[in-house]
């Protein structure tokens, strides 16, 4: 099983892809084919040189409810993450341990999982059901989306669940080897302001839903947690009903230009849950 050696923090200078529009209509992305003759996004980049400051020997200086995320040490069952039905048997109850454990969750819903590996890692000519890292400034749902999402997911529930506590926390993990190429940054709460959100319509064939993208601010401060190896989860906040606390955290992968050549690309597997204070 990878482990982290003891490493000197490693800050890394970059570039991250914040917000920039295209047109004057309001920002939306098509998440499957856009209507004949409409473009699939009106959603431009806006390249911004920053520092990710390395969280490594630091770990635990970081929370979900202070900075929107938190690094925790927790070895899997799994190790393959290749088979979808093994990774709801096996690994989604590992997820809803480390979510009640971690961020005292008394109720878990699991609504979706994402596997992340180079699109060329697949043998030539099998169609790829994985996406590349997400090299864009970004937050999973909008306010007003992942309130949505409660109704959409728990309809029978949905008014009594809403009437406390609601998180949507995704977990992300490293696959196979520590992370050395597209490593995943994490921002701040405490430097983000709200007018850095821009709502973007995210339009499915038979529902609508929004994420939002985020607008450059040098003050925002960026971190990672250098050669994350499989055993350490970074848990992302997207939403929190509580206005008291960190309700989001903007995230992105990043280019790290000193990792060595020959490292295998990065592969990770994100779950994206429903978190409630109440059963």
């Amino acid at each position: 099983m990878a482990t982290a050696a003891v490493l000197t923090p490693h800050d890394v200078p970059t570039t991250l892809n914040y917000y920039a529009p295209i047109g004057d209509e309001a920002p939306f992305q098509y998440v499957e084919q856009p209507p004949e003759g409409h473009p699939s996004n009106n959603i431009g980049t806006d390249p911004q040189p920053v520092l990710v400051h390395d969280a490594r020997g630091h770990e635990a200086d970081f929370s979900l409810d202070q900075n929107g995320f938190q690094y925790v040490k927790w070895p899997s069952v799994e190790s393959e993450f290749d088979d979808d039905e093994r990774i709801k048997e096996k690994y989604y109850p590992e997820v809803e341990e480390i979510l009640r454990k971690v961020a005292g969750a008394k109720r878990v819903f699991i609504f979706d999982h994402t596997i992340r590996r180079k699109p060329s890692q697949e043998p030539v000519g099998k169609p790829s059901d994985f996406r590349g890292p997400v090299e864009r400034v970004h937050i999973d749902q909008t306010y007003q989306a992942s309130l949505n999402r409660v109704t959409y997911h728990l309809p029978e529930d949905a008014e009594r669940l809403l009437k406390s506590r609601v998180r949507i926390i995704n977990v992300w993990r490293p696959i196979h080897h520590p992370v050395a190429h597209k490593p995943l940054a994490v921002s701040d709460w405490r430097y983000l302001d709200a007018q850095d959100l821009v709502p973007v319509r995210f339009i499915y064939p038979h529902r609508e839903g929004s994420t939002y993208s985020v607008r450059y601010n040098p003050n925002h401060r960026w971190y990672y947690l250098s050669e994350q190896t499989p055993e350490e989860v970074t848990l992302i906040k997207c939403f929190d009903s509580e206005e008291d606390r960190a309700r989001l955290t903007p995230h992105s992968a990043f280019l790290d230009t000193t990792a060595p050549k020959d490292a295998p690309h990065r592969e990770s597997i994100e779950v994206r849950a429903l978190v409630f204070d109440t059963e």
